[in-house]
């Protein structure tokens, strides 16, 4: 399969996606953005993943490569590949699903539960009804029309939901391993600041159990989304 990854800054990457994809021989491409990389077409790749970052959905004048983005997505979604979004990737397919995506009432960042919904798809049984996950965001999204809520937590109502059978996004961080939080906290301090939802750095990197939970869950949405390719 032809997997094609978007990524927004450096210091958000694929983390355990790349060894899933490296140990099922897929063939991986990718666009920097934020080094102007040129965008593929949509017959360019099977599979979108459209990765983290710190910048907002609505922040075109700041980061005019979102245009294009956004159009690539709907795109995507249009001609009926798999497209995976992480955090900032969720919100973005939450737009091009016509979704609002705003500011939230509480940022999250650092390690909270997420509750599965009532309302889970078939396929997702894997998930169990509360699972610690990472978190790093401040905005969020109204779940889009015909979408499917897959999970949620105390401080955000939607953070994971289905469109279709193919098209999945993520609010939360399965991805990443102790390096990739140590890199968003070295690059992203500014945003540690006193809130219901926000651990310090020493509390976020001492969670050591949590990155083999969440490794394991992600992988088992990915093996999901490509047995439906």
């Amino acid at each position: 399969m032809r997997i094609h990854y978007l990524q927004h800054v450096p210091f958000e990457k694929l983390g355990s996606i790349s060894t899933w994809m490296t140990d099922q021989n897929h063939s991986v491409s990718s666009t920097r953005l934020y080094a102007d990389d040129p965008l593929p077409t949509v017959n360019d790749f099977d599979w979108l993943i459209i990765l983290g970052g710190p910048m907002n959905i609505y922040e075109e004048d700041q980061y005019p490569w979102l245009i294009a983005e956004k159009q690539l997505i709907k795109q995507a979604i249009e001609k009926d590949k798999l497209v995976l979004g992480i955090c900032l990737g969720a919100q973005l397919i939450a737009d091009a699903l016509g979704a609002r995506v705003y500011s939230g009432e509480h940022k999250e960042i650092g390690w909270f539960p997420i509750k599965t919904a009532t309302q889970q798809s078939k396929g997702f049984e894997f998930l169990p009804s509360e699972l610690s996950v990472f978190h790093w965001h401040g905005d969020t999204f109204e779940l889009p029309e015909k979408a499917i809520r897959l999970a949620y937590s105390e401080g955000c109502a939607n953070q994971a939901f289905l469109y279709g059978n193919k098209v999945l996004g993520l609010q939360f961080h399965l991805e990443v391993d102790q390096q990739g939080v140590r890199q968003m906290i070295e690059n992203s301090a500014s945003e540690l600041v006193a809130g219901k939802y926000v651990q310090s750095s020493e509390e976020m990197l001492s969670a050591n159990r949590n990155f083999a939970t969440i490794q394991g869950v992600m992988y088992c949405f990915l093996e999901l989304l490509s047995c439906r390719y």
